[in-house]
């Protein structure tokens, strides 16, 4: 169990109150790329229910003691939707939600692809593929060291053409790492369009399982599913778990779901103004 934030407590993780944190999270993710004027909000979008539960019910993590030695470790693997991560991490306490609108800044730390400089950041990602072999790291170091502490590493889809990806989750079969769960957002589209139209990926549950990991695929928006997927990983004992989260890009903004467009582009004006009103924000 985490440690803070209002939804920290066990009693008050409600679907309710994980709900309205998922719209908040998308609220926060708009404005902050709408202030920089770039950035990444559809991968955002994707994963928030995602993190939203991962870090309200699950990372054993402290505001108060963002590098504490027994924390749980979370690597965005995409570090590109770090806006996503960056708004929860705010929510919960890392630091001044007002940071948020520096995005992007020169002069801020909220850069636009995960950092570690940041509070509740583990890993500086950004160059697709490589969080995993770094989770796998952790997660042998956790071995080693006798600690008990969990490593999630969130990839996304169009990284599975990355071939360093399959190097890595070959190693954490062989290493037998169940201190591991690598979630895949499997939203269907990337930069240049439909994954399956740039570098087919499928049948990507059954890779997965043919190198040796616990395979669950499931709805990444379904609160429950979630859950149940989250408890399963941490159960599964002898081999690293891999969540194959079927998602839609852009999900809660009908203009942007399931377009490429969205990716790498912030709103404009007018496009702010209906999204805000679609995520049930009140527009000045």
């Amino acid at each position: 169990m985490a440690s803070a934030s209002s939804l920290q407590h066990e009693s008050e993780v409600t679907y309710e109150n994980l709900t309205e944190m998922a719209r908040r999270v998308r609220v926060d993710v708009l404005k902050m790329t709408h202030l920089a004027g770039s950035g990444h909000p559809g991968g955002s979008f994707s994963m928030t229910e995602l993190l939203v539960m991962l870090y309200s019910k699950y990372m054993n993590v402290d505001p108060e003691a963002p590098r504490e030695a027994e924390r749980d470790r979370f690597i965005l693997s995409k570090g590109h939707t770090c806006p996503g991560q960056y708004a929860i991490l705010a929510d919960m306490g890392f630091f001044e939600r007002e940071e948020l609108w520096n995005l992007r800044r020169f002069d801020s730390f909220l850069q636009g692809h995960s950092d570690i400089k940041v509070p509740g950041c583990d890993m500086s990602t950004g160059s697709l593929g490589q969080g995993l072999s770094f989770a796998n790291g952790i997660a042998m170091a956790a071995k080693l060291d006798g600690s008990d502490y969990h490593t999630w590493c969130m990839m996304g889809d169009g990284e599975q053409q990355e071939g360093q990806v399959w190097e890595a989750a070959m190693t954490a079969s062989h290493q037998k790492l169940d201190n591991l769960t690598a979630i895949v957002d499997y939203n269907k589209v990337q930069i240049d369009g439909f994954v399956n139209d740039v570098k087919g990926i499928e049948p990507l549950a059954g890779k997965w399982r043919s190198f040796g990991w616990h395979v669950i695929e499931i709805d990444g928006h379904d609160f429950s599913a979630i859950e149940s997927a989250y408890d399963e990983a941490l159960e599964t004992t002898g081999k690293p778990t891999l969540i194959l989260a079927h998602t839609v890009k852009g999900k809660g903004v009908s203009f942007m779901e399931n377009k490429a467009e969205f990716h790498g582009r912030a709103l404009n004006d007018e496009e702010m103004t209906q999204a805000l009103t679609e995520l049930g924000e009140e527009v000045a």
